[in-house]
Formats: structure tokens, C-alpha cells, sequence
């Protein structure tokens, strides 16, 4: 069993931050009926359910988000599993998002 790299918890303020200045692309691992009913302005999809890491942009910082935290640690996993050094994601999620009365798209 090979040892896990720590993953990185992301508050909002930091997410708000990183979004603005454009520092990572925010992934959100939410199932598209999910994202479809709404999701961080900025936010790409790319399904848990169907996830490919080598679909995820290269040379960037990646951030991943879902509903709660669980499915984006999940991510990190798949994406470290592939060979990607990804280890960032919203803590909170879209639901912390939305329940401090963050824009939604």
C-alpha cells in the first residue's frame, strides 16, 4: 500500500482568492445533474463517476470541489493514483458555498 500524500483543506476565503486571481482551475467532481442545478462561477465539471485525471488540464493548479468535501478527497486520490501531484480541495464544498450566500451560475 503505497503511503498517501496529505491532502490540502481549502477554506472559501482561500477558494474566493485563488478564483480571482485565476491561481487554479477549481474542478468540481459533482455528478452533472449536480452541477447542472448549480456550481461555483468558474468551476469545470468533471464527473467522480466518470473521472479521467489525464483529462485534467496539465501546467496548472488544480482545486477540486463536490458537495461536502468526501467525493474531491476521492479525486485526490485518483489523480495521485494516476501520477498527478494534486493534493488541494474545497473542504466545505458547494454547500458551504451556497449556504454563506456565495454567487452560483
Amino acid at each position: 500500500m503505497s503511503e498517501a500524500v496529505p491532502v490540502i483543506d481549502l477554506d472559501r476565503e482561500a477558494v474566493k482568492q485563488g478564483l480571482r486571481e485565476a491561481s487554479f482551475v477549481l474542478v468540481d467532481v459533482r455528478e452533472p445533474h449536480e452541477f447542472a442545478a448549480g456550481h461555483i462561477p468558474g468551476a469545470v465539471s468533471h464527473p467522480l463517476s466518470s473521472f479521467d485525471p489525464s483529462a485534467l488540464p496539465e501546467g496548472k493548479r488544480i482545486v477540486f470541489s463536490c458537495a461536502a468535501g468526501v467525493r474531491s478527497v476521492r479525486a485526490i486520490e485518483a489523480a495521485q493514483a494516476s501520477g498527478r501531484d494534486i493534493r488541494e480541495h474545497y473542504k466545505g464544498g458547494f454547500k458551504d458555498w451556497a449556504a454563506a450566500g456565495e454567487p452560483v451560475e
